[in-house]
């Protein structure tokens, strides 16, 4: 807002001049006066500020003349006399909100506040929406004070917005006046106890403030008022889980995944923790199924992961695996999503896949032994033992602390080189599978 003020330029037409009345100047007056005008239109403003000298120097009288000036030492960067420039206009002609406008302005662009201060303050005489640029300044100067007392003058007159509420809550974070954040909202809601967003502002604060009763009431309050909220949901499955009521929790997720007005982000969010809650509930899977197919499409790595493991874990590979295979379009770099991925091919005994997923895997990841023990196994089934003894012998050297992955790596070696009716060597890798398995 301070660097490029919105408001100025939605009331100050910079491309038309000040109607001042320049009389009957003599002609060469005016030619040097449009000469100015159209050298700066060329952008060759050291030209148009030598005009425009010829010009005071002729008549010193005439505020257009600094106006213009200060402009093309902008221009030039010199600063100090394009500030001397509009001073002058100003002080020629202290009500002409163009030359106000500009200084104020060239004072935003030199970051010098406390002289936009003064200069804002006369501007909001002839427009009060600068009261906003105003309030930021205090904020940029720590005015807090200041700027609460005229963010409270803006809202009573015109109503919140998001953005003075970006500027209230910046300075109530800084000074860490949180009881005066959460009194502002409480009046709010006792002013409007209609609108919806007055509750989800409290609650979220009351959140943030650990006050985690105040949010709860205040969201079932919301749902009292408004029981067609889909909102309030966010919050009050988490107030449910904390209160040890699944019923209503599972409800508000429900509500939550199926709502057209909620983002998919937050939906993601609660499907996550929606996983996260059956696996210590399993009773609830037929629910999780249910909101799973309410979010059609589910665009987030880590949910889609979470999914996977937790219908891993309950033996479920086919509808695992589709979750995997998910993730990994989101997230193809992701060593742990395209390890289940391997894993779950050779479990469902897709093994020419599994081959060939393994030797992708191979070129990113060459210094994990599972890759190669994933290709050795799909190389041994696909009666391509040659092959598997290669690439299983190369994987062993990645091997470290890991005794039952060894373990399998000696075995796959057994069955390569029994299907290579190569029956010492076979003999010599299941001794020392044998072996190793004793020790453990």
């Amino acid at each position: 807002m301070l660097c490029i003020p919105q408001v100025n330029y939605g009331q100050v037409d910079f491309n038309k001049l000040p109607t001042d009345d320049l009389g009957n100047f003599e002609d060469e007056f005016q030619e040097l006066f449009y000469e100015a005008l159209k050298q700066k239109g060329i952008e060759n403003y050291g030209r148009s500020v030598e005009a425009l000298l010829k010009c005071i120097e002729l008549d010193k009288s005439v505020p257009v003349l600094y106006f213009e000036l200060g402009k093309n030492y902008s221009k030039l960067k010199n600063f100090g006399a394009a500030e001397d420039a509009f001073k002058e206009a100003v002080s020629k002609d202290s009500d002409n909100e163009w030359f106000l406008d500009a200084l104020y302005e060239f004072y935003v662009q030199q970051k010098d506040q406390d002289k936009a201060i003064k200069t804002v303050k006369k501007l909001v005489e002839f427009h009060p929406d600068y009261k906003e640029d105003l309030a930021m300044l205090y904020f940029k100067t720590k005015k807090y004070n200041d700027a609460l007392k005229l963010l409270d003058e803006l809202d009573a007159e015109l109503g919140v917005s998001y953005a003075r509420d970006a500027t209230r809550n910046r300075i109530y974070n800084v000074t860490g006046r949180k009881k005066d954040q959460i009194k502002n909202l409480e009046d709010r809601l006792d002013n409007n106890p209609e609108k919806e967003s007055n509750y989800l502002a409290l609650i979220f604060r009351y959140s943030e403030n650990n006050q985690k009763k105040e949010a709860f009431e205040t969201a079932k309050k919301l749902l009292d008022v408004n029981p067609n909220s889909q909102i309030v949901h966010l919050a009050l499955y988490k107030f449910y889980l904390d209160d040890n009521n699944a019923e209503k929790a599972i409800e508000s997720m429900k509500i939550v995944v199926k709502s057209s007005k909620i983002k998919p982000e937050a939906k993601q969010k609660v499907l996550t923790d929606f996983v996260q809650f059956v696996k210590d509930n399993p009773k609830y899977e037929p629910d999780l199924v249910e909101a799973t197919t309410m979010v059609s499409n589910v665009n987030n790595g880590k949910t889609l992961l979470e999914l996977g493991q937790y219908y891993y874990k309950k033996d479920k590979k086919e509808k695992a695996l589709k979750y995997f295979e998910d993730a990994a379009k989101l997230e193809s770099e992701n060593y742990t999503i395209i390890k289940y991925i391997l894993l779950l091919h050779i479990d469902l005994e897709h093994y020419a896949i599994a081959e060939k997923k393994s030797n992708e895997a191979l070129g990113k990841y060459p210094s994990q032994p599972l890759c190669y023990l994933v290709n050795g196994v799909a190389l041994n089934q696909l009666n391509k033992a040659k092959e598997a003894v290669s690439v299983l012998e190369s994987g062993l050297d990645w091997i470290l602390d890991d005794t039952k992955m060894e373990i399998d790596f000696y075995k796959q070696l057994s069955k390569a080189y029994a299907l290579l009716n190569n029956t010492a060597k076979a003999k010599t890798f299941s001794e020392k599978a044998k072996k190793l398995e004793s020790l453990n």
